[in-house]
């Protein structure tokens, strides 16, 4: 048994690999103030944008202490399904294609429709 067992390397992920020649990003620490006074420290690549406000470990908003400030009006508002729909019909269209629709639905059950 046991010459079949591995030699020499153990299972796993292990790389032969050296971190001789590796030289790790370039990076800068940002630090973030609560406005209950907890300092928050975060590193970023220099190449990375810092956002103006971190959200810590436990859901507080924190601002940068250098003072940059939150770039407001930068994200569309989000559209619903109605503001979609007005895109493409019009009110008067859709209370016709609604009166349409409930026609049909009292017709399959049989009920008296309204004209």
């Amino acid at each position: 048994m046991s010459d079949r067992s591995l030699r020499g390397m153990r299972l796993g992920s292990q790389s032969m690999e050296t971190e001789a020649g590796v030289e790790p990003a370039a990076r800068q620490t940002v630090t973030y103030l609560c406005e209950d006074g907890e300092k928050v420290e975060v590193v970023f690549a220099m190449e990375a944008e810092v956002p103006a406000v971190w959200y810590t470990k436990t859901g507080k908003k924190a601002h940068r202490s250098d003072g940059a400030e939150e770039e407001a009006g930068k994200e569309k508002p989000q559209r619903t399904h109605w503001d979609m729909l007005l895109e493409r019909r019009s009110v008067e269209e859709l209370e016709v294609i609604l009166k349409d629709r409930l026609n049909f639905l009292r017709a399959s059950r049989g009920e008296k429709i309204d004209a």
